[in-house]
């Protein structure tokens, strides 16, 4: 109920402020006399921005299973003792942390872990082969926590809230200037022409760019959160320290693009970019926390 009355209350929040903000401007008379209806354009803008992000989060496991070939254990009928311990420390922090038990999963390739899905009772958590072969089972234990932390967090919903809200004003600010450039610049006094579909173009890629810098930085908050709650399910911060140290030194396994902002490392394209903070940041803030 809490996500549900989330969702009602950014997307209202946007609606309002941007047609508050264009009324005082004298925004939506303008448009609205000259062949826009800002309300109109508002609530398109808000329907796509949102249901894109909420497909994705509803399709977010099996997209994951599938873009990275993960394999769920079966709890009642794990292959091995390693998948038996993995199963079952998933579960008792799962149990810890008050949500519902997620579906495990192993997939192969280099170190990392994610984890995804719509709802805190139903979701995943999934851990590379590279993973479990470099790290004791503590510091496995200690990702584990992670995991489960974003999991226990809503971090998943919260920032396909954020994401939608950003599409929402990249959506609706393109079609906006597009639409300013054709009529005013352009002078085009018929439909709408090439110069507002160029520049609707241009403008949801250079709006898109500040869009993904403002998700990364919540991406990157979350990240500490994470860290954070670790330490709490596991009673210590040293297991989550000694994780990150270890992953310091190893060459992070990339996942899938739609998938780098759940796991435990992400590709730091650039600082104002990267979903993840840097490593050295991340043991810097445990200690902190530790000293508190």
């Amino acid at each position: 109920m809490k996500r549900i009355l989330l969702f009602l209350a950014t997307n209202l929040a946007v609606l309002v402020v941007l047609n508050i903000t264009m009324t005082l401007l004298g925004i939506g008379p303008y448009l609205t006399a000259n062949g826009i209806d800002p309300g109109a354009l508002l609530v398109f803008a808000a329907i796509i921005g949102f249901a894109g992000s909420f497909i994705s989060l509803l399709l977010s496991k099996w997209m994951a299973k599938t873009s990275t070939r993960a394999r769920v254990i079966d709890p009642q009928a794990p292959r091995s003792r390693r998948e038996a311990w993995l199963v079952e420390t998933v579960h008792q922090l799962a149990d810890r942390a008050g949500i519902g038990r997620p579906e495990v999963a192993i997939y192969e390739g280099a170190p990392n872990a994610f984890a995804t899905g719509a709802f805190r009772n139903d979701s995943l958590v999934a851990v590379s082969t590279g993973l479990l072969d470099s790290m004791t089972e503590e510091e496995v234990a200690a990702v584990l926590g992670h995991e489960v932390a974003h999991i226990a967090n809503g971090d998943m919903v919260t920032l396909t809230l954020i994401q939608g809200v950003v599409n929402t004003f990249v959506i609706f600010l393109s079609r906006l200037v597009g639409y300013f450039i054709d009529r005013v610049v352009l002078r085009n006094e018929r439909d709408v022409g090439m110069g507002y579909y160029l520049s609707v173009i241009v403008c949801e890629i250079f709006f898109g760019l500040i869009a993904s810098i403002i998700v990364a930085w919540f991406s990157r908050q979350r990240e500490f959160r994470a860290d954070a709650g670790s330490a709490t399910l596991l009673g210590s911060r040293e297991p989550m320290i000694r994780a990150l140290a270890r992953l310091g030194g190893l060459e992070a396994g990339e996942l899938p693009k739609a998938f780098a902002a759940s796991g435990i490392t992400g590709a730091a394209i650039g600082a104002l970019f990267a979903s993840h903070p840097p490593i050295e940041k991340r043991i810097e803030a445990l200690r902190q926390l530790r000293s508190r």
